[in-house]
């Protein structure tokens, strides 16, 4: 499990020509204070695959690699990377949290209120946090997390298409 972060995410650095190399997880967890453990590589490379995915989804994906692994060990990694700042995780509403390796920027979400798609969404100011709230109530802002719900066009599709009256 060697996997590397995508080059068009965050965690890449710059070649010198402009374009992103990936940097590989080890050195990520490495740089984060943490040792590199084969559950460790097993989750970060799992969630890397299946963005916002679930505990369960992360579980599942990590036993085909490790099949002995525990559901608390899985628990444990996701925190833990969590806290170093390797993965983000989502809490949506009506959702179980949901983990994805895009830390570096900030960015929001929009997720369809019929299949429970996700997408990720641009900052709209392009730095974080990209919304001022009009009190802090003394608080140092630091994280704005907006999620748009609506309905995706492949749903749009579907119901449109449910409605129409045969003739």
């Amino acid at each position: 499990m060697t996997s590397t972060t995508l080059t068009d995410q965050p965690g890449g650095r710059e070649n010198g020509g402009g374009a992103v190399v990936p940097v590989p997880w080890t050195d990520r967890i490495r740089a984060a204070g943490l040792r590199v453990t084969k559950p460790r590589l097993a989750v970060l490379d799992a969630v890397d695959r299946h963005q916002h995915a679930t505990a369960d989804e992360v579980l599942a994906e990590v036993r085909t690699a490790l099949p002995e692994i525990a559901v608390q060990s899985i628990y444990v990694v996701l925190h833990s990377l969590t806290d170093a700042g390797l993965l983000r995780q989502l809490d949506l509403a009506n959702s179980p949290a949901r983990y994805e390796t895009r830390v570096d920027d900030n960015h929001h979400h929009a997720v369809c209120t019929v299949c429970g798609r996700i997408e990720d969404v641009a900052c709209a100011v392009g730095h974080a946090p990209c919304l001022t709230p009009s009190e802090t109530h003394g608080m140092s802002i630091h994280v704005a997390d907006v999620v748009y719900q609506g309905v995706c066009s492949h749903c749009s599709a579907q119901r449109a298409g449910a409605t129409a009256v045969p003739v």
